[in-house]
């Protein structure tokens, strides 16, 4: 019993992580109804990011390496929209969901040609230091992470919800030739979302790196398509569901191993997610059709 409640609190720290990068792929896809597949690899960019800062100065300490990795990763972020993205912007669905993975597999080979693809190990510059809660065990490490992320998503509805670049988000993502006739710039509301959902991506890279204390240039396939699920199973294009689902996801991963099925964890995570869909078409928290009318 002690082993399942340390594992379901070890699935609410790697949630979190899940959580910001799923947050990514709902907003983009709730402005321009586009799978941003490589925002995996922006994650894993991130990651690199605050390595190189952090191993070349190891007293800029770790939260200004992350705000910085946040800011470079922000700007990637519109440099694919601008590139990629925008000029495919009246093209077809698969025009754009083809040109999201090639950019993904672009960034993947870019670093892995220059950084090669063996694993490094992060920079651990924050002391590990672990607690006993009774029967709970939790180290400073996951508490940072839980603290981070859950800083992050209220400051992210914050935006959405009480600034202006934040309503003119909400006002695309209902109709975006309106929006532009209401005078709303849309280009830069759609490249202020890539920009925050980059920067959350690479906050993720950082926490999980100073987590497992170790980057590749992998490292973010599995988790971005992950994330991707735990979007859809949220409700994709909603930001709380979005959300739920990281933490869902992380849940089913450290259960599945605590129960001693490491192996098939994630074909238990899609199987709980080919079973929600079959009930709620539209994600937990998503509105089905008949619930619309």
């Amino acid at each position: 019993m002690e082993m399942i409640v340390q594992q379901l609190v070890n699935g609410l720290f790697l949630g979190s992580i899940y959580a910001l990068l799923a947050l990514g792929y709902t907003m983009v896809y709730g402005i321009i109804k586009l799978i941003n597949f490589a925002h995996g690899e922006v994650y894993m960019i991130g990651s690199f990011i605050g390595y190189f800062i952090l191993n070349y100065n190891a007293k800029i300490g770790f939260f200004p390496a992350m705000l910085i990795a946040m800011a470079a990763c922000a700007c990637l972020g519109v440099v694919i929209e601008f590139l990629a993205y925008r000029p495919l912007r009246k093209a077809t669905r698969i025009s754009a969901l083809i040109t999201a993975i090639g950019v993904s597999y672009l960034l993947q080979n870019l670093m892995t040609y220059f950084f090669k693809s063996d694993a490094r190990p992060f920079p651990q510059v924050i002391a590990l230091k672990t607690y006993n809660l009774g029967i709970l065990k939790v180290s400073n490490i996951q508490l940072i992470i839980l603290f981070v992320s859950l800083l992050l998503m209220v400051l992210l509805q914050l935006i959405i919800q009480k600034t202006k670049m934040g309503k003119a988000m909400r006002a695309v993502s209902v109709d975006g030739d309106a929006a532009r006739l209401m005078g709303i710039n849309v280009n830069r509301t759609i490249s202020f979302t890539f920009a925050i959902g980059s920067a959350l991506a690479a906050a993720g890279g950082m926490l999980i790196g100073l987590y497992y204390n170790s980057i590749d240039p992998m490292m973010g396939v599995a988790p971005g398509l992950k994330s991707f699920v735990a979007a859809v199973l949220g409700g994709i294009g909603i930001i709380p569901g979005a959300a739920l689902g990281g933490f869902v996801i992380g849940l089913i991963e450290t259960i599945a191993t605590a129960l001693g099925f490491s192996a098939f964890k994630d074909a238990l995570v899609y199987l709980v997610l080919i079973i929600i869909l079959l009930v709620r078409p539209a994600g937990i928290l998503g509105k089905n059709v008949k619930e619309k009318v």
